[in-house]
């Protein structure tokens, strides 16, 4: 990457109110890298942040390619079941719990308080502990490996004797005290330290998006964080809420785990939507379109994301009645969706269009985004859901909205912002290379998992038949 210093103020738009700039400190200020092992300032967090969240993304990747890898040809190829079970349950938990939700997080500390007219975050320390708590947890769970899936489903993560599943629950109870206390920040920092003549009618939208989702955290974190405690208990023998044999309910586990899984799907999306309807306008040289519909779709989204959970759940045994309901919140959980998506298109629309590389990375998560979203919909009616429930179908659903629309998200926002955080401009050639390299990508690997996932390929197998070959090579 070529690193130009910039000429003057003009070409990285205007200073915000309460903005220092990187790289300037006091004299008596750390230096080297015991500045940023003591920092307490929004901007090196959020660098710390992003840092931590693209190694885990490396690693979480090199999973993905071993395997893809194994399931290259029919029967073992590289790794034995157990080997995969492993790279399969570390690489959700690393993607989802140490990248996804950790990195836009870090778009928050870079972002917020500059957007807001704040000098730092409320409370500074408590903004660091929660990010370093999220490397200790990395490691933790990296060192246990578990092997019962992402979603730790019972009873298997009841029976399985490993340690390793022990030190997952750890793990993720550490990351949820993380995301809590970091909630918490974020909303006393948006609702106290706003600077004057910045109101809720005039906020970022990429500061509502963070300030619903904070709420969201703070309201469903608690929830997995009690499942996860009644699941150590009965690994333990100290109870029996989870365990058939015993008179539990295995089913309760995926009631609370999705309680907040689902939820959390929007936790890793709305601050990506965020940064897109604050890359759309700058690129298209035009007020976003429909601020106040964007504003209050977000809130809607943050709202209805409660009430969609049962919809993993349509292949258990719940009555019809318990299903409908769930069915149709999940329906019109995409109408503030579709709102964003037009608002989007008609900012757009007859705007002087400069395709730069945060432009194009918001035009390919907008473009992901519906593909993801109304691949979804197929799963929301319940006659539908059955056929496509737990085949690659949901797969490739998941990887649209998680690398289509988050990871894109993030990286428009990382070229976008790239100029503030380093005083430096990206080098715009070698942007399109990733932006093409990405996309071309994405979309071999995942669009063809919907063609072998209603040819009804389960997913988290680790073999097949050989009547599916050439896919899964592809």
């Amino acid at each position: 990457m070529v690193r130009r210093p910039l000429a003057d103020s003009r070409s990285r738009g205007p200073w915000m109110v309460g903005e220092v700039a990187a790289g300037y400190h006091a004299r008596n200020s750390p230096v080297g890298i015991w500045r940023w092992l003591t920092t307490t300032y929004h901007h090196d967090i959020g660098i710390l942040y992003l840092a931590n969240s693209f190694l885990f993304f490396l690693i979480g990747g090199v999973l993905a390619l071993l395997m893809r890898t194994e399931l290259a040809y029919p029967g073992p190829t590289i790794v034995d079941p157990a080997t995969y079970n492993e790279l399969f349950t570390m690489h959700g938990t690393t993607m989802i719990f140490l990248v996804a939700i950790p990195i836009l997080a870090g778009f928050g500390n870079l972002m917020v308080p500059p957007l807001i007219g704040a000098k730092d975050m409320a409370f500074p320390r408590i903004n660091a502990l929660s990010f370093w708590i999220i490397p200790v947890a990395g490691v933790i769970m990296w060192i246990g490996a578990a092997n019962i899936g992402w979603t730790g489903y019972t009873p298997l993560s009841v029976i399985e004797p490993s340690p390793g599943i022990d030190m997952w629950i750890v793990g993720l109870q550490l990351l949820g005290i993380s995301s809590t206390a970091g909630a918490i920040n974020f909303l006393v920092t948006i609702f106290r330290l706003r600077a004057p003549g910045i109101t809720f009618k005039n906020l970022s939208l990429f500061v509502w998006s963070v300030l619903v989702t904070q709420g969201l955290v703070l309201l469903a974190t608690p929830v997995l964080a009690g499942g996860l405690f009644l699941l150590l208990l009965d690994r333990h023998g100290l109870s029996k809420f989870l365990f058939p044999a015993a008179g539990g309910d295995p089913i309760l586990w995926q009631h609370l785990f999705w309680f907040y899984s689902h939820p959390a799907v929007y936790i890793m999306i709305l601050p990506a939507m965020g940064i897109i309807s604050e890359v759309i306008p700058r690129f298209a040289h035009k007020p976003i379109f429909g601020y106040k519909a964007i504003a209050l779709s977000t809130v809607a989204i943050g709202f209805l994301s409660f009430g969609v959970w049962v919809h993993h759940m349509f292949t258990t045994g719940l009555s019809i009645s318990a299903r409908l309901p769930f069915m149709v919140i999940t329906l019109a959980i995409a109408v503030p969706s579709g709102i964003k998506i037009f608002n989007w298109i008609a900012t757009m629309w007859g705007g002087a269009i400069e395709l730069k590389t945060p432009m194009l990375f918001a035009i390919g998560f907008v473009t992901m985004f519906v593909i993801g979203g109304i691949n979804g919909v197929f799963q929301a009616p319940i006659p539908l859901d059955y056929p496509l429930q737990d085949t690659y179908w949901v797969v490739a659903h998941l990887h649209y909205v998680l690398f289509g629309g988050t990871i894109l998200g993030v990286f428009a926002g990382f070229y976008f912002w790239f100029p503030r955080m380093s005083r430096r401009m990206y080098s715009e050639r070698l942007g399109r290379i990733h932006f093409l390299f990405t996309l071309v990508g994405m979309n071999v690997v995942f669009f063809t998992m919907h063609w072998i996932g209603l040819l009804g390929m389960p997913r988290r197998y680790y073999d097949y038949t050989a009547l599916l070959t050439r896919t899964p090579q592809l």
